[in-house]
């Protein structure tokens, strides 16, 4: 990663001006190596270090300061365990499309405030379009959610309709998003 010469560091928690986040970024420069150290840690979060700068090409300490500048930059937001959630009891997942009564900002911050404190949780997302919000939510069975559906998120404020679909089976599951080797520095 090329900074520019004012460097602005910025750490994943912490508050900063999202303009200044997004300049920093549309000024900062992945060259080969740094997709490289994204993609294998996007496919392996405890590849070792040596490991990682064997596959990139370079030394370990070059290469451990440029995943250290990757997460200042905001590439990188944390490493995490992928959890087996059947093993765990949770065998049902369900995808539900939640309409709100109004979209006023203030509204629809509540809403992402209330479904933070729902574990069961796993996702939420804004939408355009009929629904204003997809959650992924998981559950012991389906009368956990089904409890979960009429208890919490049905009796939540602004809450005017939900659909559920039931996942029958998950066919595909790629954390992230492709990252190519790029021949040629890119700008992003």
């Amino acid at each position: 990663i090329r900074f520019p010469r004012r460097r602005v560091i910025w750490r994943p928690g912490s508050r900063v001006d999202l303009g200044t986040i997004e300049t920093l970024m549309a000024r900062v420069k992945l060259d080969k190596i740094d997709r490289r150290i994204l993609r294998d840690l996007q496919e392996n979060g405890r590849m070792t270090n040596v490991e990682l700068a064997t596959r990139a090409g370079i030394s370990a300490p070059p290469c451990l300061r440029r995943v250290r500048a990757l997460e200042e930059a905001g590439y990188i937001q944390g490493f995490h365990a992928d959890l087996n959630p059947e093993m765990l009891g949770f065998g049902v997942t369900v995808f539900a499309q939640v309409g709100l009564t109004s979209q006023a900002e203030a509204d629809l911050v509540a809403f992402e405030t209330l479904v933070r404190a729902w574990p069961l949780v796993r996702e939420c997302h804004m939408l355009a379009g009929e629904a204003d919000f997809l959650l992924k939510i998981v559950a012991r069975d389906w009368d956990a959610y089904n409890r979960f559906l009429t208890n919490d998120l049905t009796s939540a404020p602004n809450v005017s309709h939900v659909k559920s679909a039931l996942a029958i089976r998950r066919s595909k599951q790629v954390y992230g998003v492709p990252v190519d080797d790029g021949d040629a520095e890119t700008e992003t």
